[in-house]
């Protein structure tokens, strides 16, 4: 407004009445900060037309960013590299623990296999044990069958005398043979017949009565006392007289 110029209510101001002008206008020529700028693409120079520039920006000229959810704990997202490694610590912890699965299925199976043969071992022992008791008892019965019939051998020699004899009658056959019947049932086991080839192991052989052409090996010719035995245990041995093969 120059000196002496009065303004007017209503009067639009002249143009060079603001030569610097007015806030409005400066506020609107300034940039909006807030405005993002779109890179725009490598190729496209400064006189590249603007269609050429927004359609470059449309076909590629930004970058996916559909992994935005890999993000590192910097909070940047994740690099090819740095997802290969993820993948490699990944798979290289699965295997460690197949691994260590496999070491401990081959752990329990050896301590099976040695509690298996821990078994075996001691059922071969009870066993051998059960084995052993039973022919200890077998062994503890003879003995004391032995023991208690052993005697009784002078007193069946006595009656085989009578028998051979007549003697051996009425009451007194019966007692007899009652009681040999009953030293048989309890194991004790009577042999020596005229006839048997001679047998060191059973046979004691008192005298030899020569030679003898009906014979072919040393023969039992007279059995002077019988002998008695309690399964294989010779109690006692056969007392006999012996013939020998004629020409021997």
């Amino acid at each position: 407004m120059t000196p002496g110029h009065q303004d007017r209510p209503g009067q639009p101001a002249e143009p060079g009445d603001s030569p610097e002008g007015t806030f409005g206008d400066a506020a609107a020529e300034m940039p909006n900060e807030t405005e993002v700028e779109s890179p725009l693409p490598a190729d496209a120079g400064e006189g590249a037309p603007a269609d050429e520039v927004a359609d470059g920006i449309a076909d590629g000229g930004l970058q996916d960013i559909s992994g935005v959810d890999d993000w590192v704990e910097e909070g940047g997202p994740l690099e090819p590299a740095d997802l290969a490694d993820v993948e490699a610590d990944g798979s290289g912890g699965a295997d460690a623990a197949a691994d260590a699965s496999a070491d401990e299925l081959t752990v329990t199976q050896m301590e099976l296999q040695e509690r298996t043969l821990d078994l075996q071992r001691l059922q071969a022992e009870f066993v051998n044990y059960k084995r052993r008791v039973e022919r200890d008892r077998d062994l503890v019965k003879q003995n004391a069958t032995y023991a208690a019939l052993a005697p009784i051998t002078e007193v069946l020699d006595t009656i085989d005398r009578a028998r051979e004899h007549g003697d051996l009658d009425g009451g007194l056959k019966t007692v007899a043979d009652q009681l040999e019947r009953t030293v048989a049932s309890s194991g004790l086991v009577k042999f020596g017949e005229p006839g048997e080839a001679f047998d060191p192991t059973v046979h004691e052989a008192l005298s030899s009565m020569g030679p003898d052409e009906e014979v072919t090996v040393t023969t039992v010719k007279v059995v002077a006392k019988s002998g008695y035995k309690i399964g294989e245990r010779v109690v006692r041995a056969a007392q006999v007289l012996t013939v020998e093969p004629a020409g021997g």
